[in-house]
């Protein structure tokens, strides 16, 4: 009883986690091209990306060293929160005044709040794998249940904002998005409080690397953990591109003659929620996977679905022999995702002992979600859509080529980056155990030991 009861309050936090997120993720690109900012959307998840370079692991270190990681969550949780109230407020404002969206104060206050929202995703991750440990629980057969809460969370925000309307308005087409997603941070900031308190590691007579966190970084001296990484990195370049234009382009069709005011055309964040649907259902394959295939058969899998996720796009529409692409895209999403983003986590929670647990998964985070995720969005933006759909002159059909030429392009780096990682990446068996169960088998220096 007493498991189960720690099973449901991390799933609770979980489901709120990844509802914050869910409520503006998907839609804030197809809000922002159709209010004039079309060329500026690759802009709005960048900034998720360069503070993912900084944030997640300076908070990491506040986690592991000074404040319990359930505090640090409600905290940045509480910050967060307020300002994506006021990015919501801001737009309001700017529509109300001349019909347009002022990219300055919007972005910047959009900015401050994801700066403390991105930690948080790392810190949940840490509060978890702490609870289920406090409990005698195993965080790679205990945790993928649990974290498939965060997903369905992410759905229910994703069809709220395509269903429910304010005003005449639906909230995918309108700052509403950022009210919601605002009141779900503040929601959780205060829930943060009730979970298991996380250990501290003040570390009074330590080294300085010691005391400000920094041996997750000793990592980079094994060179399976350092490949490892680099190719986080460069897989990290697609996990926004989806999310950034992904509603955008189905939205599109609306434009487009052919396809105008189809179901699904007028509905893109809902079409999208499938692919966290075939997330939740993923997840749960994950300790079997990683069991079966290890670390690196799960991470090929997730580079070679992010193939099929861009090509499915690029094939698709919103006509009924069209969709089913659409949807294929969506499914493998879930495998894209998860196998990589839930799998590396668990990888890297093996290799690192608990009190460099928060500073390990917030350094994941910085070569995925931020220097991966940035140089993908501003490559992506900058380089290929803003170029094939939103330059100047082109007319709804030859937008609608160069959004299918984009996709392609996207498929083919995936594609290289696949076949470059099975070439190059090896796995380092520990101990013959799986992600998790090693955690408390270190060396001296607080990393894992292995067996060649």
């Amino acid at each position: 009883m007493k498991n189960s009861n720690i099973k449901v309050r991390l799933a609770t936090m979980n489901f709120m986690e990844f509802a914050v997120w869910g409520a503006y993720l998907i839609s804030m690109g197809m809000y922002l091209a159709s209010n004039g900012l079309g060329d500026y959307v690759f802009w709005f998840y960048t900034v998720q990306g360069l503070v993912s370079i900084v944030m997640p692991a300076l908070i990491g270190i506040v986690a592991d060293r000074w404040i319990p990681a359930q505090r640090t969550l409600s905290l940045c949780h509480l910050l967060a929160g307020l300002f994506m109230i006021a990015t919501g407020v801001v737009a309001a404002r700017s529509m109300a005044s001349d019909n347009t969206l002022s990219f300055g104060p919007m972005f910047t206050l959009y900015t401050v709040s994801v700066a403390f929202f991105m930690p948080t995703i790392g810190l949940s991750n840490s509060v978890a794998f702490n609870g289920l440990e406090k409990h005698g629980l195993s965080t790679v057969t205990d945790f993928p249940p649990i974290r498939v809460f965060g997903t369905v969370g992410f759905i229910c925000a994703e069809l709220f904002v395509n269903f429910v309307s304010f005003g005449g308005v639906e909230v995918q087409h309108s700052h509403t998005q950022f009210y919601v997603s605002g009141a779900l941070s503040l929601i959780l900031a205060a829930y943060s409080l009730t979970l298991p308190g996380s250990p501290v590691n003040r570390g009074s007579g330590r080294s300085i690397a010691d005391a400000l966190g920094l041996k997750a970084f000793t990592l980079f001296r094994r060179k399976d953990m350092a490949v490892f990484f680099i190719f986080s990195m460069l897989l990290g370049v697609s996990l926004q591109i989806t999310n950034s234009y992904g509603s955008t382009f189905i939205y599109h069709f609306n434009a487009v003659p052919e396809y105008a005011g189809g179901f699904w055309a007028r509905n893109p964040t809902f079409l999208i929620s499938i692919s966290q649907c075939a997330e939740a259902l993923c997840i749960l394959l994950i300790p079997f996977c990683l069991k079966r295939y290890g670390i690196k058969g799960v991470m090929l899998i997730a580079m070679f679905a992010w193939v099929l996720r861009f090509g499915f796009f690029g094939i698709g529409n919103t006509a009924p022999a069209g969709v089913p692409f659409l949807i294929l895209s969506c499914i493998v999403y879930g495998v894209a995702f998860d196998f990589f983003n839930v799998s590396g986590g668990l990888y890297v929670d093996a290799q690192t002992n608990t009190a460099q647990r928060s500073s390990a998964q917030g350094l994941f985070m910085l070569m995925t979600n931020g220097i991966g995720a940035s140089l993908g969005t501003i490559i992506a933006g900058s380089c290929v859509v803003n170029k094939l759909v939103f330059a100047p002159g082109l007319d709804a059909t030859d937008q609608l080529d160069g959004w299918r030429t984009s996709w392609f392009i996207f498929a083919a780096y995936a594609l290289v980056v696949g076949v470059l990682f099975m070439l190059i990446f090896k796995e380092r068996k520990t101990s013959g155990k799986t992600p998790g169960q090693a955690a408390g088998n270190t060396d001296a220096g607080g990393m894992i030991e292995n067996d060649l």
